[in-house]
């Protein structure tokens, strides 16, 4: 039976177990080569990265629920290939801040800073999920920054990028998002088949340039670009 977190050292130790030989997901070799053209140019030694991420998600899943259990097959396509895809849309991102809201098991965020030269902050108020993403960015040897708190407590962090998977509805993740943001800044989130739904509810609170790109994971999502944010009360004041 796996134990409990134990945030004093450093987060759950799962019982030990024999390792399984080669690289964690069982679609890894089918969705890793896919990355891999997806982000022509990155070094072999950055999507390397990746392998050790799944191999402590799935190390760390026994404790914490990080993902759906019937998802770990499918690992790498439903985890790391969606997340990855945000990258050639978001385009030059060297020196950038992204925010991730409710990062959870570091989907998208903790992938993007294992691929790009982003500044990455990632949002996880549960602590031992919190743990998992500080212990795993310093096993894959990057730097990012975690907040474990909620989302409406942090102080403005001036994001040039804001995303999130699987959070809320896009008219509560601009109310939680824009206070993190820069003016200028740019916001992604990964949406299901209820995206026009939401983006139409939102629509009645905000003002906003969206541009849906489809998923290459799932057929009937979306991932969703949005820009120039006020809000409506705000549009019809400077009238």
């Amino acid at each position: 039976m796996a134990r409990e977190p134990d945030a004093r050292r450093g987060g759950p130790r799962p019982a030990a177990q024999p390792r399984a030989a080669g690289p964690a997901g069982a679609d890894h070799d089918i969705i890793r080569p896919r990355i891999d053209a997806l982000l022509a140019g990155v070094p072999r030694e950055t999507l390397d990265r990746l392998e050790i991420y799944a191999e402590r998600l799935i190390r760390w899943q026994g404790a914490i629920n990080l993902v759906g259990p019937a998802t770990l097959p499918e690992l790498w396509r439903r985890h790391m290939l969606d997340s990855a895809q945000l990258l050639p849309l978001i385009g030059p991102v060297a020196g950038r801040r992204l925010v991730d809201l409710g990062s959870g098991a570091g989907f998208p965020g903790l992938v993007l800073a294992a691929l790009a030269d982003l500044d990455v902050h990632l949002v996880e108020s549960d602590t031992r999920k919190a743990i998992f993403l500080r212990e795993t960015a310093r096993a894959m040897g990057i730097a990012v920054t975690v907040h474990a708190e909620r989302i409406e407590r942090l102080k403005p962090l001036d994001a040039d990028l804001v995303s999130a998977r699987a959070l809320a509805p896009l008219d509560k993740l601009l109310e939680m998002a824009i206070p993190l943001a820069r003016p200028d800044a740019v916001f992604w989130f990964l949406k299901g088949a209820q995206a026009d739904a939401e983006i139409a509810a939102a629509r009645t609170r905000w003002t906003m340039q969206v541009v849906c790109h489809r998923s290459m994971t799932d057929e009937g999502g979306v991932i969703l670009e949005a820009k120039g944010l006020s809000r409506v009360q705000d549009r019809d004041q400077s009238r």
